[in-house]
């Protein structure tokens, strides 16, 4: 399965993917706002998350897509949605170094919201930031997100700290 926007491939992952995820996953710009991703991150944990993408792809519990640029291939970024009770649906995304600047984040998050609420039947589309993510907050409101508060203490980091986060949501209807 595949979704195609204005220029970028966003399909399931492959092990072929995995040099590429690893070398995105170990950016420290990445791993600063991913407070799960180990690190250093390997070609094993590349094919460890592959692996339970595609089961949970499989059970339906989720759906993580590689962002590919329709041009050359390249691995651009990460999104995934998650499926929640009573229709809602939790988004994430990453971009790779190369691909940022470009729109990538906000084109991919704008499709795979289209095909959750077209195909899954999503009510509610829900994602999280860190406060200090700016780049992120925007994207969100670029596809129609609003920011609805903060949620105290919610992220874990790899050092064991915790941080607040803050939650923004669209309906269905309100996508933009």
């Amino acid at each position: 399965m595949e979704l195609r926007s204005n220029g970028l491939i966003l399909r399931p992952w492959s092990l072929d993917d995995a040099p590429a995820l690893v070398d995105a996953c170990n950016d420290p710009e990445i791993a600063r706002w991913l407070p799960i991703l180990p690190s250093p991150y390997t070609e094993q944990d590349a094919e460890t998350f592959i692996g339970h993408s595609r089961e949970s792809w499989d059970s339906g519990e989720s759906f993580n897509f590689a962002i590919v640029d329709a041009e050359t291939g390249r691995l651009a970024g990460s999104i995934a949605m998650r499926a929640r009770r009573f229709s809602t649906g939790h988004f994430g995304y990453w971009v790779a170094r190369e691909a940022r600047g470009r729109g990538v984040a906000t084109e991919a998050l704008r499709a795979l919201c289209r095909w959750a609420v077209d195909t899954l039947d999503v009510k509610r589309l829900e994602l999280l930031t860190d406060p200090e993510n700016v780049a992120s907050q925007r994207v969100a409101e670029k596809v129609g997100f609003q920011r609805e508060g903060i949620l105290r203490s919610s992220l874990e980091y790899r050092d064991g700290m915790r941080r607040d986060s803050i939650i923004f949501a669209a309906l269905a209807g309100e996508l933009g």
